[in-house]
């Protein structure tokens, strides 16, 4: 192999992981804190089901989605197109106003985040966030920038994470039995479907297929390396989801009441004291600003279809998603349960894109020569039965979450 093709597959090698980090940290934002410590605080060791039973989901959309992507080398909002003339654009505005939402949330994580750290003030640190993030895509080689960043703060995460979970000392030999013998099971269809959206739900999903266009691996010479990819992204989710619980577990199951406000802060406090707190500090910015980039990147990797110039400019209009996130953090602010909303909110979206892509599998003109496997077709048609069913009957409890 010559030095040149070894540098080809170095590349693609990097591009794959940093394609399932920013996959990863997209979902690992401040509502995923907020959601697995609300969780865990009220069903206790039960929510381990909740968590096998999403990774499952997760994995079975993601997979789906990640092929017709990697394969057909398009982007979900020219595949909906495909599929249904002007489908494409409506499913490009509804991922990037939940982007929107999700980047206000997420700022404000990373800002409280700094808070933690160094007392600095919210909306101070709200604003040096998101000039962080602007700065990255501002730079030179702005796609290996963000490949880097997220590795790296991903790999932070659940270092941390996983101390705190040691120094909790949790009940782990129930997790794992209520895992699959949980108490009340008819309860946790609404938390399956809000983990269901804030995992893969919304632009979550597409974060890492898009990346693998931009670093130019499509097509079916690649399917292996495109599923390794979309599967490493979950288990890198799920292994953060896990190490949470279990650190927050340890704290509940010794009967110490969360804070309702931030409920994971307090987790991390009574977990490991002070340090835990700083701890957590350090988690809540890594995990909100990693989520800024990957919920701008992707939002705006949809609106391209939209007018020629967004691509052309995509930097800079990445750069203003961003700035617009942070000015109505600021001048707004964002309560711990709109980020439990909009997670489910994102569990109502993935039916949508979800079945676009299942059509779209069986279409030649978008997929070629490639035969999707039935198997997966039939998981994935299960999953969009499963969140449309579940995300209409979780509109009684969203109402509950409004804040106001």
């Amino acid at each position: 192999m010559s030095l040149k093709d070894k540098s080809a597959v170095k590349k693609n090698a990097s591009a794959l992981l940093g394609a399932a980090f920013i996959m990863a940290t997209s979902a690992i934002g401040p509502g995923f804190l907020t959601q697995t410590a609300a969780f865990t605080a009220q069903f206790a060791a039960s929510f381990a089901f909740v968590i096998l039973a999403s990774v499952i989901l997760d994995i079975g959309a993601q997979m789906n989605v990640w092929r017709v992507i990697g394969i057909s080398g398009m982007r979900g909002q020219d595949i909906a197109n495909k599929v249904l003339p002007g489908l494409g654009y409506f499913v490009a505005v509804l991922v990037a106003l939940g982007g929107l939402a999700f980047n206000i949330g997420n700022i404000g994580g990373a800002a409280l985040g700094v808070n933690v750290m160094l007392g600095i003030d919210v909306n101070i640190s709200a604003l040096v966030c998101g000039i962080i993030g602007i700065l990255i895509f501002l730079s030179k080689d702005a796609g290996p920038v963000m490949d880097r960043f997220t590795k790296i703060l991903g790999a932070l995460m659940i270092i941390i994470v996983g101390y705190v979970a040691i120094s909790s000392n949790p009940p782990v030999g129930e997790a794992v039995y209520r895992s699959v013998a949980p108490e009340n099971p008819g309860i946790l269809l609404f938390p399956i479907i809000t983990l269901l959206g804030g995992t893969v739900g919304g632009y979550i999903t597409f974060a890492g297929g898009h990346r693998l266009i931009d670093a130019g691996i499509t097509g079916h010479e690649n399917i292996k390396e495109i599923t390794k990819s979309s599967v490493t992204g979950i288990v890198i989710a799920s292994i953060m989801r896990v190490l949470l619980f279990l650190a927050i577990l340890g704290v509940v199951s010794k009967g110490f009441a969360l804070d309702p406000s931030n409920p994971a802060a307090s987790a991390f406090r009574h977990g490991a004291g002070t340090i835990g707190y700083k701890f957590f500090g350090v988690v809540l910015w890594s995990a909100g600003i990693t989520s800024v980039i990957g919920a701008a990147y992707t939002s705006v990797s949809f609106l391209k279809t939209l007018h020629p110039m967004i691509g052309k400019y995509e930097k800079y209009v990445i750069s203003g998603f961003i700035l617009a996130s942070t000015l109505i953090m600021v001048l707004v602010g964002s309560p711990a349960k709109l980020l439990i909303l909009a997670g489910s909110l994102n569990g109502l979206i993935l039916p949508v894109t979800l079945g676009t892509m299942l059509l779209a599998s069986r279409r030649k003109d978008i997929m070629g020569e490639y035969k999707h496997p039935t198997w997966l077709l039939v998981f994935g048609i299960v999953i969009v039965l499963v969140a449309g069913y579940s995300g209409i009957l979780s509109l009684r409890n969203m109402a509950n979450l409004i804040p106001r």
